[in-house]
């Protein structure tokens, strides 16, 4: 069996140099975004930014992949980050960076400004305005939704039929990096 596919298989059963578990120093950063101009965001569930979640490896793309389906999470695409304000009213959403690097700017125009790179992954609840500033030219994303929820583009301000998507979209039954256990069913947790 070659390296790769060694790698590959030792990520999806969970282990070895597909992904890691979160120690207390590698807890996400967590952002919390209002309402910006017409971007609703999300102002009870922040966004988690988990840095350097997934160790190097081969073929992270596939690494990250297998964990977000395992956690619950099933891939749906390969690309990028669109070059536009956008936001999602039907689902919450992962990304993985799996190569490459991204300025991205989140919350909307004069938002937060963030640089993610290779085994980054960002966790994006649903309403919460993104857009790629900028990315060097390998960069490469692995988009990510609940089981069971698709993904939309909304691109001006929601109308009351968005916001009532948005208040109905289901909260995850795991993190899509960690599963279970993991740090969105901390920070994700409403009264």
């Amino acid at each position: 069996m070659d390296r790769r596919r060694f790698n590959t298989l030792l990520a999806m059963a969970g282990a070895g140099m597909g992904t890691r578990a979160f120690a207390a120093e590698s807890a996400p950063e967590v952002l919390r975004l209002s309402r910006n101009g017409w971007m609703p965001n999300n102002e009870v569930l922040p966004v988690l930014l988990y840095r350097g979640a997934f160790a190097p490896s081969s073929d992270m793309a596939s690494a990250m992949e297998a964990a977000f389906e395992r956690n619950g999470w099933p891939p749906q695409w390969r690309n990028g980050v669109y070059d536009f304000h956008h936001y999602h009213s039907t689902a919450h959403e992962v990304l993985g960076f799996a190569r490459g690097w991204g300025r991205l700017v989140l919350g909307g125009e004069g938002g937060h400004e963030l640089v993610v790179k290779t085994g980054d992954v960002a966790l994006l609840p649903a309403g919460t305005g993104h857009c790629r500033l900028e990315a060097s030219p390998d960069f490469l994303v692995i988009g990510a939704y609940p089981t069971g929820e698709t993904w939309d583009v909304c691109r001006s301000a929601p109308d009351e039929a968005a916001l009532e998507r948005m208040r109905k979209v289901v909260f995850p039954q795991s993190d899509p990096v960690s599963g279970v256990g993991g740090p969105l069913m901390k920070h994700w947790r409403v009264a």
